[in-house]
């Protein structure tokens, strides 16, 4: 079993190509199959399937069977843990963004009050 920081690194590295990415979103609309998922990119489906091993590997994606058919289906839960650590890392720039504005705000505040004398 992985620790939770490497199934976090195992999601941000299958999130970080595009192609998965798009992946993803499409699997956001039901499961599909390989074909399916192939349809709008320029490649073969063993390349399409790697990156589903990719996606399920990081627990992305899960995989059914059905006969001949194994439709790839979001798992939406697995999100949860980057968007909890991204969460963490949004209230800090929230709250640097509001240090900032407040500093502008007393900067300009003083150039305008020294610009008056």
């Amino acid at each position: 079993m992985q620790s939770e920081p490497d199934i976090l690194s195992a999601k941000f590295a299958a999130l970080a190509d595009p192609t998965r990415r798009a992946i993803l979103a499409r699997l956001s609309q039901g499961e599909a199959s390989v074909n399916e998922l192939a349809e709008p990119f320029d490649m073969s489906l063993p390349a399409v399937s790697k990156h589903l091993k990719v996606l399920e590997k990081a627990g992305l994606i899960s995989r059914g069977r059905e006969a001949q058919w194994r439709p790839a289906r979001l798992e939406p839960m697995a999100l949860k843990g980057v968007a909890d650590w991204l969460e963490h890392y949004r209230r800090y720039w929230d709250q640097s963004f509001d240090r900032l504005e407040a500093y502008l705000r007393n900067v300009q505040q003083g150039k305008d009050d020294g610009s008056r004398n």
